[in-house]
């Protein structure tokens, strides 16, 4: 069987995210892979797909920050806020400059609430708003919290900007620049879009389709215990392996607390394998370490 980890891929602009998970299940013989946060079709750059136990850890970059480069074409509103929808106004753009560039990257920076786009794969009674969208129809969304951790804007034309931003889950890059055209007063769509890192892992670590499919090449992935190098790592003998793994959770009393405001640590096996990840809670004072993930090595 294929081994386990993260198969990080620098996506190319077209294929959806789902495409690529089928493409790379059929090139590895893979049981289960699985993408740690979707991207949209359009949009190329990284995509962190977790090969067999590597699915585990999901949530952990499903819920970490995302950074991206982008382009926000002003004047002009589409349907979907990007490129491949329908154009629905055309407006004159204003003289912009960095006083204006200022003041936008003021006003979009840091906490925000954002209304979800309807071309977007968010469900109403079980549908997907994207198809209700193609159905010309659009319903009520409730405006969701957001975070805006980085916000650099730079001219590149009268009616082009480049956009470096990095977000907190769930942020629509492309409903953020619509937001900006709004409040711009000339309305604008997201030209392109290209994530480049999400949480501490980049897309310069990233493998390219073509790549990834050529006949001879080995899929280069990346081992969970270097993935998740960024979290502290205690090292278990085999005997508290075995107990843990029969879920006797109250051995992990016998770690140190936190350090900091740490919330996730490793353990490795002998070998310096990820045996399991512990979380701390605080259910019960003055806290305590709970088991998250266990790992088949």
């Amino acid at each position: 069987m294929t081994d386990s980890g993260l198969l990080l891929v620098d996506k190319p602009a077209g294929p959806s995210s789902a495409q690529v998970v089928h493409r790379i299940k059929e090139r590895l013989g893979a049981k289960r892979v699985g993408h740690l946060g979707t991207l949209d079709p359009f949009a190329s750059g990284l995509l962190l797909l977790g090969i067999n136990e590597g699915t585990k850890i999901a949530d952990l970059f499903l819920h970490a920050s995302k950074s991206y480069r982008g382009i926000m074409a002003l004047g002009v509103e589409t349907d979907s806020q990007d490129a491949t929808g329908k154009i629905l106004q055309v407006r004159a753009v204003p003289s912009i400059g960095e006083a204006e560039l200022g003041r936008l990257e003021q006003q979009f920076f840091g906490d925000l609430q954002q209304v979800p786009p309807m071309f977007s794969a968010l469900k109403r009674h079980g549908v997907p708003l994207y198809r209700l969208a193609r159905q010309g129809k659009e319903v009520p969304r409730e405006p969701r919290g957001i975070r805006i951790e980085k916000l650099r804007l730079n001219q590149l034309t009268g009616d082009e900007i480049e956009l470096e931003l990095t977000c907190s889950r769930g942020t629509y890059v492309r409903t953020l620049v619509a937001d900006m055209g709004k409040f711009l007063g000339c309305g604008a769509h997201l030209k392109s879009l290209r994530r480049v890192a999400c949480g501490h892992l980049t897309v310069d670590q990233a493998t390219t389709l073509d790549e990834l499919e050529r006949v001879d090449s080995k899929a280069p992935l990346l081992s969970l215990e270097k993935a998740l190098n960024h979290l502290r790592a205690i090292t278990w003998e085999n005997q508290l392996l075995s107990r843990l793994r029969l879920g006797q959770q109250e051995i992990l009393r016998h770690l140190d607390k936190p350090i900091g405001n740490e919330r996730l640590a490793r353990i490795l096996d002998p070998r310096g394998g990820l045996a399991a990840l512990v979380h701390w809670v605080e259910d019960v004072p003055p806290g305590r370490w709970r088991l998250n993930r266990i790992f088949k090595i």
